[in-house]
């Protein structure tokens, strides 16, 4: 683990054995009371805090205690170097962050792979899950369909052709907005070096099963939220949700791409946090 980060340091937690040795979780913590998890999405340098920092804060200031981790694979957390990261993987990390935190009754909020790991958790701990928020999650379509969906195509393209660093960040990363004004450069910047730690795994294909026929098992409220112009994720995911989840409201959103929590934040922490105080 590098001395210097191009993203803030948080703190980190010592887990039980996930692939076959320790492992240590990096996250952010603000605020107090009721604990949401969130829960990032997959891709080149991915982190807690470079999803969520626009988010995390408000939530934090509206009375609940956010814990902000990277994934087992991502961020600052341990990246294990094994064939491949599946679903089983991920649950196992952000089980081993529950419970080495001592927290009960969490609302898990997750983007994409983030979105499809709050549901295999929530599927695999229905007494720990009191809620979930997801954005466009993974985990409800088969593999081919992700595939080939043009933003993952690019970005296995991106991957392959050798491009490294901020160029190839900003390649695959343009078709994650519907705005692409609104990739920064400090976003380029902080997932750019980042990405360079990560093994061959977290940018390979990631094993996720298709959940939709389990969709029904799921004994928490879900609401979530689907960009219309999403090219990794199809918003036709929205309607398996609806029509398996026991309870669910989705909110469809035009003009957005895959990171609607960036593309329409204050809508997205006002409509959150109402939920989270209302349901």
């Amino acid at each position: 683990m590098t001395t210097t980060s191009p993203i803030p340091r948080g703190k980190f937690a010592d887990i039980a054995p996930v692939a076959g040795s320790a492992q240590t979780i990096h996250y952010h913590e603000q605020g107090e009371g009721e604990v949401v998890i969130f829960l990032h999405g997959a891709g080149g340098g991915a982190s807690g805090y470079s999803n969520f920092k626009g988010n995390y804060p408000v939530f934090a200031q509206a009375g609940y205690r956010c814990i902000v981790p990277d994934l087992l694979g991502y961020g600052l957390s341990s990246k294990p170097d094994i064939e491949q990261y599946d679903l089983d993987f991920f649950v196992a990390g952000v089980k081993g962050l529950v419970d080495a935190l001592g927290l009960k009754n969490v609302t898990l909020l997750g983007n994409s792979l983030g979105g499809a790991v709050a549901l295999g958790y929530a599927l695999a701990y229905p007494d720990e899950v009191k809620r979930l928020i997801l954005m466009a999650p993974g985990g409800v379509e088969d593999l081919d369909t992700y595939l080939a969906m043009p933003g993952i195509a690019n970005m296995f393209k991106i991957y392959q052709s050798g491009k490294t660093g901020a160029e190839a960040m900003r390649a695959v990363m343009t078709m994650q907005l519907f705005d692409p004004s609104l990739l920064s450069d400090d976003i380029i910047n902080e997932r750019a070096p980042i990405a360079e730690t990560q093994t061959q795994a977290a940018r390979s294909i990631l094993k996720v099963p298709n959940m939709t026929e389990r969709l029904h098992e799921l004994k928490c409220p879900v609401f979530g939220f689907w960009g219309v112009n999403d090219q990794f994720n199809p918003a036709s995911g929205t309607m398996k949700l609806m029509d398996n989840c026991p309870q669910a409201r989705m909110v469809l959103v035009n003009q957005c791409g895959h990171w609607v929590q960036v593309e329409h934040q204050a809508m997205f922490n006002r409509s959150c946090i109402d939920f989270l105080k209302n349901g």
